[in-house]
């Protein structure tokens, strides 16, 4: 084994070396637990890395689908559009333009110009022709709301068969050649258009003609859309439902009139030609959503821009018509979710870094710890003759036997764990996992073993001084890290991301400046660990000299060998801190994702669930609510949106409330808390005036009662001289000032307010502009509840939508609108929580995102443990040699403890501070308003979403990582303890 094939080639001799199948087997059967360890760790990192690109593919294009999906076929259809054919071409010409089969041909040249990567939906995309211009109908018999006769829209579409069922009757049909001066067609029309213009099958509609007689419609059957919302109807939603238009007219009674549509057969598109409708040629292209993927983004940009204004324009023209027009807000839907994606994709790609880099340590400790286990074994090949590149052959060929199966059953299963996406990718990232495999061992190795010798020098933290190489290498990660902390607190995240949608970088994680900012918990997590290994050997040194004067040699003991520990360590506790940083950093982002979303959640609803009606609500609602399960207070407020100060045409909303309830909830749920003497209103203080009824007082069920018998009391309150105290916004106290003045109520009365407090939040109005006064103030009209905020543990929405059924049912109280009680409205923080989540984007990037911080932490877990492993055989020959002088099981117990407590502490503790550090850095760059906060049709969102320290994440996984570190030493010395020493006692078994 010891010869080297050196000689045979000095002489001439090229032999074929036979020994290295062999001796890989040896080595396999010699220890299978550590090639199954290595497997299982190949394949296991193999799968992940193989699963995220797959996985992020997989949210980025359901989250595109479901953005052209959410934005509905009218915005997101390309909509080609072409005047009917000039008159100063022939009458046939004109006629055989806009027949089916010249319209077909023109469709599907369409369908060809569409460039790639943008698909068009053929079941849901259409053509035909349609009036510009309404018709009036000349017929008395259809409604006439305001004496306007109804005005009609003539549609020759094509695929009505396909888009629709019969209800009635049967499908138009033309008899012969129809042309411009054909003098009756028939035609169908949907139910809804039956219904409210009262057609019938076998109606006739006359329509007016241009130098012809007018044109007779029969109408011969009626339609059911069989998809109501598809693009076919839903893109022209005339011609499934009629309208009640209203012209503009100076009058003051507006007037109005119906406008439907009469669907023609395709055949008798020409007979539009004699009308004055102005008739146009249409082509609905309708992109086929299951074909759109994220990583096209940049490309399906380029497409809708070159139909809407380019190249493609000038294709569809040629293939059309010159004056061939095309429309759509597709563009717009892709820009904004491009936007979107760019908020989302750089804090998931920092998880993706962290998670990557600990697994990178991971595999590099393996392969360390099996050359510092193998040290022996290798150092005699050396001096055997073993040449440099043979044992680093032998060693690769060793390791590839391992990690390549383990590393395709890795990408294996996830293909199979992960469905979709690219294969390339995945291929990829299994592949440079299994090369790292293969090459940790022997590169160590490598390095090690570049000069033969025996016997080396000692190894440990106390004796081996950082070399130069080191230091430039540690100066140089500093630097890297300082400007990738720089970068990120200057221009965020999303900085340099791909905003534009024609961004040439949006199929990756962006630019290498983007990676260095992504990489900036990672590089901080180094940074603490390489500053925390030079200075570990100091307190221990420190804390040894007075140990060694106390009884018992147990605590002099456990820290000289703890400072004494090998450089090896360097690895594991590079990778616990990096693990730590990023677990900290990972869950301070999730942890801020649910507080913005809870925080957004109160301040619309301003309590865990709110009840509001237009007008008055029941009398009984407030105590049917209060008796709901899980409710533990109900806050009655009277909402006027419409209250308008002075002779003003502005309005301020107003609220009125019962101070001390509503403090309490104002403090409840931090949305400006105030003392409630100050909202209080005196007895004298503000009663409406203008015959609104007496002032009111809330009511034990937060209905508003007299405190009279319901006269009005003018003159009394509410004015210059006994103003309502009042709790404004911000906006609203800058306008209108200290002073006293009028506010104009919807019912009529007035009330006369003085400012006294200001807050820019409170929970009963949302929005930055806002009064709150004591409802006791309002006149009985004005103070009767519209609006209840219900706070609890855990509030039912079933119960209370079926409090606010039954108290509908039951009847109102005195004054209450009933029919304002059955249109109130019930929502629930966590409904208004779940709003946020809009798109697969946001709930893909959370779980990939949580799934990357459990990794990080299962890789640290991991690192720990292949430490205190390597270090098993050691610490069991060296309580073995211990326990021949006396040692106890109790005290051998205590000192694998207290070895391996310092260490385990150190990586808790510097976990913990560089992950506080690292987050205290990076807030000020990261902005999680997109993941957190993003709304239904691009809505601007509530409030925004910053990150914060979660102590949770920075104290938690310190701790298991201090918990595992001494329960696997305890473990030991039990299990040591049990076995015996015989084995580990036998002079140079290093197994």
């Amino acid at each position: 084994m010891g010869h080297d094939s050196g000689s045979d080639e000095r002489s001439g001799i090229r032999r074929r070396d036979h020994s290295v199948a062999p001796w890989v087997r040896t080595r396999l059967r010699t220890a299978p637990g550590a090639a199954v360890a290595l497997a299982l760790l190949v394949m296991a990192t193999a799968c992940l890395a193989a699963s995220f690109p797959r996985a992020v593919e997989r949210y980025e294009d359901a989250g595109l689908r479901r953005a052209v999906v959410d934005a509905t076929a009218p915005r997101t259809s390309l909509q080609v559009s072409a005047p009917q054919p000039g008159t100063y071409i022939p009458q046939s010409e004109r006629e055989s333009a806009v027949r089916p089969d010249s319209m077909r041909r023109s469709y599907e040249r369409l369908l060809n110009l569409v460039e790639r990567p943008l698909a068009v939906d053929p079941a849901q995309s259409t053509y035909g022709v349609r009036n510009v211009n309404n018709l009036e109908a000349a017929e008395t018999w259809l409604p006439m709301p305001s004496g306007l006769p109804a005005q009609l829209s003539l549609a020759a579409q094509s695929g009505l068969s396909e888009h629709s069922r019969m209800s009635a009757g049967r499908l138009p049909r033309v008899d012969g050649t129809v042309t411009a001066a054909t003098r009756d067609v028939e035609a169908a029309v949907t139910t809804e258009t039956a219904e409210r213009l009262n057609i019938k099958v076998g109606s006739v509609i006359h329509v007016p003609g241009v130098e012809r007689d007018p044109l007779a419609v029969r109408i011969s059957g009626i339609v059911a859309p069989r998809d109501p919302e598809g693009a076919y109807w839903t893109t022209q939603p005339l011609l499934r439902t009629p309208s009640l238009m209203r012209p503009p007219t100076q009058g003051a009674e507006p007037e109005t009139y119906w406008l439907g549509a009469l669907l023609l057969p395709p055949d008798a598109a020409p007979a539009l030609l004699g009308t004055p409708g102005e008739p146009a040629r249409n082509w609905l292209l309708t992109p086929d959503p299951d074909a759109l993927t994220a990583h096209d983004l940049s490309r399906l940009g380029s497409a809708v821009a070159s139909l809407e204004s380019g190249p493609g324009l000038v294709r569809v023209r040629a293939s059309t018509d010159a004056d061939t027009g095309v429309s759509t807000e597709l563009d717009e839907v892709l820009a904004s979710y491009a936007e979107l994606r760019s908020g989302i994709r750089p804090l998931v790609s920092v998880a993706a870094f962290g998670t990557g880099a600990v697994a990178v340590v991971v595999l590099l400790m393996s392969g360390r710890l099996t050359a510092d286990r193998r040290r022996t074994e290798l150092a005699l090949l050396r001096a055997r003759g073993a040449s440099l590149r043979g044992l680093t052959r032998r060693l690769l060929t060793e390791t590839a036997v391992v990690a390549l199966p383990a590393g395709a059953l890795g990408l294996a299963g996830a293909l199979l764990l992960v469905p979709y996406g690219r294969v390339s990718y995945a291929v990829g990232a299994a592949l440079a996992v299994t090369l790292l495999a293969c090459a940790a061992l022997p590169l160590r190795a490598l390095a090690a073993h570049r000069v033969v010798g025996v016997h080396g020098a000692r190894e440990d933290l106390a004796s081996v001084r950082p070399s130069r190489r080191r230091t430039i290498a540690e100066l140089t990660l500093l630097v890297l890290a300082s400007a990738a902390v720089l970068a990120l607190r200057s221009r965020g995240t999303s900085g340099a991301s791909d905003e534009a949608l024609g961004s040439g970088a949006s199929d990756n994680l962006g630019s290498s400046g983007d990676q260095l900012v992504a990489m900036a918990p990672v590089l901080i997590g180094v940074i603490a660990a390489l500053v925390l290994v030079r200075l570990y050997p100091l307190p221990l040194r420190w804390l040894a000299r007075p140990a060694g004067r106390l009884r018992g040699a147990i605590g002099h003991l456990s820290l000289a060998r703890a400072g004494r520990t090998s450089v090896s360590t360097v690895l594991p506790l590079l990778a616990l801190l990096t693990a730590l940083t990023s677990a900290a950093f990972g869950g301070s982002v999730l942890a801020g994702v649910a507080d913005a979303r809870d925080r957004a959640a109160v301040l619309n609803l301003g309590a865990d669930a709110r009840v509001e009606a237009e007008g008055a609500l029941p009398a009984t609602l407030p105590e049917r609510v209060r008796s709901a399960p899980g409710v533990r207070e109900v806050t009655a407020l009277s909402i006027a949106y419409e209250a308008k100060p002075g002779a003003g045409v502005e309005s301020v909303p107003l609220a009125g409330v019962d101070p001390e309830g509503y403090a309490r909830l104002a403090e409840r749920t931090g949305l400006g808390a105030f003392p409630a003497g100050e909202l209080k209103a005196s007895p004298a203080d503000g009663s409406a005036k203008s015959g609104a009824g007496s002032p009111s007082r809330p009511g034990a069920d937060g209905s508003a009662k007299s405190d009279t018998d319901g006269s009005p009391k003018s003159g009394e309150g509410g004015s210059a001289k006994a103003p309502l105290p009042a709790l404004a916004s911000s906006a609203v106290a800058d306008r209108y000032g200290t002073q006293p003045f009028l506010l104009r109520l919807s019912d009529g009365s007035d009330v006369t307010v003085r400012i006294t407090l200001v807050r820019d939040l409170t929970p009963a109005l949302p929005g930055t502009d806002f009064l709150i006064v004591d409802r006791a103030g309002l006149g009985t009209v004005a103070a009767r509840p519209t609006t209840l905020l219900v706070t609890g543990d855990e509030v039912s929405g079933a119960a209370l939508r079926k409090a606010v059924a039954a108290a509908t049912g039951s009847g109102a109280g005195v004054g209450a609108d009933t029919g304002a009680a059955a249109r109130a409205d019930v929502r629930l923080r966590s409904e208004e929580r779940a709003r946020y989540v809009d798109s697969p984007l946001q709930s893909g990037a959370e779980h990939v995102y949580a799934a990357a911080v459990a990794a990080g932490s299962g890789y640290a877990v991991l690192a720990l443990l292949l430490a205190l492993v390597r270090a098993a055989p050691e610490r069991a020959a060296l309580l073995a040699r211990l326990r021949t002088m006396g040692l106890t099981r109790g005290q051998g117990r205590r000192l694998l403890v207290l070895e391996a407590l310092p260490q385990a502490l150190l990586a808790a503790a510097g976990g913990i501070l560089t992950g506080w550090a690292a987050v205290r850095l990076l807030a000020p760059g990261i902005d999680l308003t997109s993941i957190a906060l993003a709304t239904p049709g691009g809505a601007p969102p509530t409030g925004t979403a910053a990150l914060h320290t979660d102590p949770a994440s920075l104290f938690l996984p310190a701790l298991a990582v201090l918990l595992l570190a001494t329960g696997i030493a305890a473990g030991q010395a039990w299990w040591t303890g049990r076995r015996g020493s015989v084995r580990e006692l036998r002079a140079g078994d290093s197994r």
